[in-house]
């Protein structure tokens, strides 16, 4: 009897536990898509690269501020395969990036209005202060590690969501 009454209260005390509520445990709880970058400190988001029916899932930092887009991936030195940084328009235009303090390597993708890749600036020189520019009016940009573009085979044309 005993031990019913124990394995009651510890099954009440779970499902309190795991109850959706408005205590601070609740408004403490990260949901998933909150993730954050430990270096950069911007949010995390999934974005998929539809290559005519084969889905490319990345994890990519969304760089949504004037600060986050003007510092980008500068100073970086690391980015894995499957890892970028999305900075969208808040209008779309045409688009312009530089190397500036940007020791890695990059493949920079520009999208169109339409959620198509436009064109890719492939194995961009670090350190560069040339100027990588989108092949017309842009929604976003996509930076990959260089070569990920073409070893994915990623080409202007195939459908970005995130």
């Amino acid at each position: 009897m005993v031990r019913h009454i124990f394995a009651s209260a510890a099954l009440a005390l779970a499902l309190v536990a795991c109850s959706p509520g408005t205590g601070a445990t609740a408004s403490a709880q990260v949901a998933p898509s909150e993730a954050t970058h430990p270096v950069s400190g911007l949010k995390v988001i999934d974005l998929v690269v539809d290559r005519g029916g084969k889905k490319l899932a990345f994890k990519v930092e969304l760089a949504d501020t004037p600060e986050a887009q003007a510092k980008g991936l500068m100073f970086r030195t690391e980015l894995g395969d499957f890892e970028g940084m999305i900075f969208p328009s808040e209008t779309p235009e045409a688009r312009a990036f530089w190397m500036k303090n940007t020791p890695l390597s990059l493949d920079i993708i520009f999208i169109g209005t339409d959620g198509r890749v436009q064109n890719i600036a492939a194995d961009t020189k670090p350190y560069s202060l040339d100027s990588v520019k989108s092949d017309g009016i842009a929604s976003a940009v996509l930076e990959l590690r260089a070569g990920r573009a073409k070893a994915l085979g990623i080409v202007p044309g195939d459908k970005v969501t995130y």
